[in-house]
C-alpha cells in the first residue's frame, strides 16, 4: 500500500475504501473517517480497532468475512446502560441503538451464550460482547454511532480509563 503517511494515519484505509464501497455508502464511510480524525480517534488497529488515547472505542471492518458479510461493519465498545449527562442521546438515536443490538451467535468472541444487558434503560437478552453492531450503516445509523463514540470518549477523558 505504499509508504505510511504519519500526518494522516487513516490515509491507507481511506485509499482502499473506493475498492470496497460506492455511492452513498462510500460518502458515509469517508465522512465517518473524517469524524474519527476530528475527534482524535485512530482507525486501523488490530482486528479493526478504533482507539483514542490507547483505549478501544469500537471495531470497524471493511470487506467481507464470515462474521461480517456486509462490506462495512462497526461494533461498539463501552457501557451504554444509561445516557451520560455531558453527551445526551435523543429517543430517536436510542431507538437506532436498540435496533442494532448485537445478538450472540456463538462466534467465539468470548461471551457465549450472550448476556442480559441494559442499553439506555431497556433490557435485552442474549447480547454479544460488543453490545451493538451496525452493518452497512447509513447516515442515520452513523449519527448514532458518532454519539456513542463521543460518550465513550468523554468517559475515557474524564476517568482516564
Amino acid at each position: 500500500m505504499g509508504e505510511k503517511n504519519n500526518e494522516n494515519p487513516h490515509s491507507e484505509l481511506e485509499a482502499t475504501l473506493p475498492e470496497i464501497l460506492s455511492g452513498d455508502t462510500l460518502k458515509n464511510a469517508l465522512d465517518f473517517m473524517a469524524f474519527l480524525k476530528e475527534n482524535g480517534m485512530l482507525a486501523g488497529g488490530a482486528h479493526g480497532e478504533v482507539s483514542c488515547k490507547g483505549k478501544c472505542m469500537c471495531y470497524m471492518h471493511f470487506g467481507t468475512w464470515a462474521q461480517a458479510p456486509d462490506p462495512w461493519t462497526i461494533w461498539t465498545e463501552g457501557d451504554y446502560s444509561e445516557e451520560q449527562a455531558d453527551t445526551p442521546i435523543s429517543t430517536e438515536l436510542k431507538e437506532i441503538a436498540w435496533a442494532n443490538v448485537n445478538r450472540c451467535t456463538s462466534c467465539g468472541c468470548g461471551r457465549q451464550p450472550g448476556k442480559r444487558k441494559i442499553i439506555f434503560g431497556k433490557a435485552f437478552e442474549n447480547v454479544c460482547n460488543a453490545d451493538m453492531a451496525f452493518y452497512l450503516p447509513d447516515a442515520g445509523a452513523l449519527t448514532c454511532v458518532k454519539q456513542l463514540l463521543l460518550m465513550r470518549k468523554n468517559l475515557v477523558d474524564e476517568n482516564n480509563l
